[in-house]
């Protein structure tokens, strides 16, 4: 046999680990790896197992105690400093130890004799002694020639069983026929953005408030203050290539262009340059690099689309036709979804035979960007291409830049949403710019936060985009805005809006449809930012309120309450310690007054039955005194469709009647 026959100990079931191992978790710098397995041996010899974790670059691993929790399952945490790949596994060894402590005392008990038992404890504290550095193996050695040496078995127990002893022990056990998991398990650690940002969606092109002008990169960064002030630190950009003018369609998506038609930006490839060029209407390299400066003064990423799709007068039409579909009379494939059709567009063929040469180019281009300053990238309709190209890119662009993150845009199958996510993408778009209704809202959340999928897929929720224009947004008027925005704020940790279309509450549809009418993707606007009506104050509010309440920066950690009303949803984020607890409480219905008594979670919060607490609106600065579970709200959607509450559970009263803890 080629293995060691005396290892006893089994270590299964281990958590997390998605698809036995074969993609790794997902963490931001600073978050606890929570891992339980199951560990144990034959017989009733105690074991003890720890936790190994390291980094990818590292060679020694560090150990962390696990702790029983009950039927032969163990716990373990470490927490993850630094960005980049981490490793994790557990060891578990037979404790002989910590088993001859256990029987030498049932055996005292039972009064019988013990002591060729106490020459057997002294053998294992001699063995790790030889084991043992310096002060630690001298005490060891001494301990074990006292216990050897004392005549009176009390004396000798007491000594076993010792605080130091046994600590001694636990720091130098024999672990010759240790069992270590046969699986090392990974962790990507990214940046604090990967789980917590703001993402604001804008057309540099439409940044120009003057009629007939394009708006250029000089204008868009013109108005990065205005975008940190409300409180983003992403903006991302749609695509800013050159153009193609074949087959260009017009407003509204019309197949048939005027003259003075810009073209849909996805439309990428002109003359003029592919996917590592500007449009000259926008400007120059310069000035890409002057924005992404600009917008690093603010704490704001510039996030750029990656869209690997062509319009028919793109540069690799002419240098790589094999990398496109041809049809059987010679013309190429453009892209369609029936009965949809974007004649503007050609989709790029992953099943070329050159398709080596087509990966490398295509990284090529993420790499043009991403030394140009840029480290986030919105990745169109990643669910058209092979996974296991985005596989290979993501990790590709990792190892250069480990900070980088890829968000995906894919409105598609769950089970291709979530495998998008295993390969590697650091955030997804998601359904809930589909769920409306509380129990809709309550089930979608709890299954993105409460099974498997929180240890991969992170959600970046999204009330509006470009391309959808939601029914609620069309129909619910300027309270609908609002509440979509407080769930999407709220509920999630990572979410975007499209402005200024969204703080602006344009609402206007195709007939019938979820799409903007006059849609922007294919007209050049001139915006009102100060338009009456708008959303900028309350959006920099809440966006201030997301910066100052570390519960709100956690997807992960939400949980539904009680409220007797359907059109009331009641839901509460809490940091780990308590020290930061907020509840929310929401007007899903946009046309009328709705109140209800809520049930607030009192005892899970730490607060007693019989303490007053204060619930501090953080929207309205409201303050109110509330005790025990049953507590009475009424939300006006004109006036208030909601309250984020800060709960402080201890009260001191002072002069001018002010709470707080």
């Amino acid at each position: 046999m080629d293995f060691e026959g005396r290892k006893r100990v089994i270590i299964e079931n281990v958590k997390p680990q998605i698809d036995h191992g074969r993609f790794p978790i997902k963490r931001v710098i600073g978050e606890k790896v929570v891992v339980q397995a199951d560990v144990f041996a034959d017989g009733h010899d105690e074991v003890t197992p720890v936790l190994l974790y390291r980094k990818a670059n590292e060679k020694v691993w560090q150990e962390t105690p696990m702790y029983a929790l009950g039927n032969d399952r163990w716990e373990g945490t470490f927490t993850v400093r630094e960005i980049g790949v981490w490793y994790y596994t557990i060891e578990g060894w037979v404790d002989h130890f910590t088993t001859w402590q256990k029987e030498l005392k049932k055996k005292y008990d039972a009064g019988q004799e013990i002591n060729v038992d106490i020459l057997t404890g002294v053998a294992y504290i001699q063995k790790s002694a030889e084991t043992a550095i310096k002060d630690d193996a001298k005490r060891l050695r001494v301990f074990a020639n006292t216990i050897k040496e004392e005549k009176n078995v009390e004396e000798a127990l007491s000594l076993a069983f010792g605080t130091e002893l046994t600590s001694l022990m636990k720091a130098w056990p024999d672990k010759n026929l240790s069992t270590i998991y046969e699986k090392e398990l990974r962790v990507v650690v990214d940046r604090k953005k990967a789980i917590f940002s703001a993402w604001y969606e804008m057309f540099p092109r439409s940044c120009n408030s003057e009629e007939g002008r394009s708006g250029t990169l000089k204008d868009c960064e013109l108005l990065i203050p205005e975008i940190a002030k409300m409180g983003f630190d992403i903006l991302y950009l749609p695509p800013i290539h050159p153009i193609g003018t074949t087959n260009r369609k017009g407003k509204n998506n019309s197949p048939v262009s005027q003259k003075e038609d810009p073209g849909s930006p996805w439309a990428i490839g002109s003359h003029k340059g592919g996917h590592t060029s500007i449009h000259p209407s926008l400007g120059t390299e310069a000035d890409f690099r002057s924005l992404i400066k600009k917008a690093m003064k603010y704490n704001i990423d510039i996030a750029m689309d990656l869209a690997f799709q062509c319009s028919p007068d793109h540069p690799y039409i002419k240098k790589h036709k094999d990398w496109f579909k041809i049809r059987p009379d010679g013309s190429i494939q453009h892209a369609e979804n029936p009965p949809k059709k974007y004649e503007d567009v050609v989709p790029i063929n992953f099943e070329t035979a050159n398709w080596k040469n087509l990966w490398h180019e295509l990284k090529n281009v993420v790499f043009c960007w991403a030394e140009c300053g840029v480290r986030i990238f919105r990745v169109d309709n990643p669910h058209t291409k092979p996974f296991v190209f985005w596989e290979w890119l993501i990790d590709e662009a990792k190892k250069k830049y480990p900070e980088i993150i890829f968000l995906s845009e894919a409105f598609t199958r769950p089970k291709v949403m979530y495998r998008l996510a295993k390969i590697g993408f650091t955030q997804s778009y998601t359904y809930f710019t589909w769920r409306n209704t509380k129990r809709e809202l309550m089930q979608y959340i709890s299954e993105l936060t409460q099974g498997e999928l929180k240890e991969y897929f992170r959600p970046n929720f999204w009330p509006n985009t470009p391309d959808i224009l939601p029914e609620q947004l069309q129909y619910g008027g300027r309270p609908a805005f609002i509440i979509r925005f407080i769930l999407a704020s709220t509920l999630s940790s990572n979410y975007g809006i499209y402005g200024p279309a969204f703080e602006l509450c344009v609402s206007e549809a195709v007939t019938g449809r979820e799409e903007y009418f006059n849609s922007e993707k294919y007209e050049i606007k001139q915006w009102d930012w100060d338009m009456p009506g708008n959303l900028k104050d309350i959006i920099t509010r809440i966006n201030q309120i997301r910066r100052e309440n570390a519960a709100l920066q956690d997807t992960w950690n939400i949980r539904f309450y009680k409220v007797d009303n359907e059109c009331l949803l009641f839901y509460g984020k809490a940091t780990e310690d308590l020290s930061n607890i907020i509840l929310i409480v929401i007007n899903l219905d946009p046309h009328h007054v709705q109140s209800g008594w809520v049930s607030v979670p009192v005892k899970t919060l730490g607060i007693d039955e019989n303490q007053s607490y204060l619930v501090h609106d953080l929207l309205s600065d409201e303050k109110y005194v509330w005790q025990g579970e049953k507590n009475y709200v009424e939300l006006h959607p004109d006036v208030t469709p909601a309250h984020i509450f800060r709960i402080r559970k201890r009260l001191r009263k002072e002069t001018d009647f002010d709470y707080y803890m």
